[in-house]
């Protein structure tokens, strides 16, 4: 069964990048919103060995340290 769920309080830039959003997207506000959601929890798939190796290869990581240094970066950049 269908549930309703509310937002309150968004600041107003946000709501106009949204509604932006919706109007690129040829969809009402609600619609968009429902689009987000989907893509948030849809499940993504697990990637395979291939996959993860290219995307080791394109971000250009050679040792583990490098790995552990890209997300201590990303971490303390929070």
């Amino acid at each position: 069964m269908p549930v309703n769920l509310s937002i309150k309080s968004v600041p107003d830039d946000i709501v106009e990048r949204l509604r932006l959003r919706a109007t690129r997207n040829h969809r009402s506000l609600q619609g968009e919103m429902m689009a987000i959601i989907e893509a948030a929890v849809r499940a993504a798939s697990p990637l395979s060995p291939d996959e993860v190796l290219a995307e080791v290869r394109r971000i250009g990581l050679a040792t583990p340290d490098e790995s552990a240094a890209m997300i201590r970066a990303d971490r303390d950049a929070r």
